[in-house]
């Protein structure tokens, strides 16, 4: 899971994943935290074609039957094995609802030493992250509002080297049994195939970050 993260300056968004300086509202934090806004890049939603879009919105989906759009649960991180299943995430997965959400750097808890240690994660090669997201479009029936949010996809980590080591452990759980959890890097080449591409075709890759593009230790 993450729970903040670092967005890159406006313009590095825009050269770099080849979005447009039309969209009229800009506004998100510079660090994030759930329910936060940030910064989201989806295939543009009123293009028929195809183009890229950059939008900004609640960190923290709000889903389709929602009755307000401030929630009383966690939506800013989905289980990726859940998808399909989940009433929160179902529709926005079957529409290809995904994004990208740019993020300088992301923080992760270390508990290895007893207590919680802050780990950054940034890209050995000076790039900013693209990590895989679902966004939403909430409309309150009250006043026609239309509000936008996202959540960050997440994969189970427990056999990477790094992200292994992330989170608190549950001492009702073996350690083979914990279930940690890391967000998912969309690599530039994929960018397009991951904004377009079928359910069967993005799914090989839903996967941690390889260790050749992590740059991590304590913040």
């Amino acid at each position: 899971m993450c729970n903040r993260y670092v967005t890159p300056e406006e313009r590095e968004i825009e050269d770099l994943w080849h979005v447009g300086r039309h969209n009229p509202d800009r506004w998100w934090d510079k660090d994030v935290f759930p329910r936060g806004r940030g910064a989201f890049i989806r295939r543009a939603k009123d293009d028929v074609g195809y183009s890229r879009e950059l939008a900004a919105g609640q960190w923290g989906l709000i889903p389709w039957f929602a009755k307000t759009a401030k929630l009383t649960y966690s939506t800013n991180n989905a289980r990726s094995e859940e998808l399909e299943a989940k009433a929160t995430y179902r529709q926005p997965w079957a529409r290809g609802q995904r994004c990208i959400i740019p993020a300088t750097a992301f923080d992760e808890p270390n508990w290895e030493t007893g207590k919680n240690i802050w780990w950054r994660f940034r890209r050995a090669d000076g790039l900013p992250w693209g990590l895989a997201g679902l966004w939403n479009i909430w409309t309150d029936k009250a006043t026609g509002e239309q509000h936008e949010s996202y959540t960050m996809l997440t994969v189970n980590a427990d056999t990477h080297p790094i992200m292994s080591r992330m989170h608190k452990p549950d001492p009702r759980l073996g350690p083979d049994e914990q279930d940690k959890r890391s967000v998912i890097a969309i690599e530039l080449e994929n960018v397009d195939l991951w904004l377009t591409g079928t359910i069967e075709q993005v799914k090989p890759l839903l996967r941690p970050p390889v260790m050749e593009v992590l740059d991590a230790g304590p913040a």
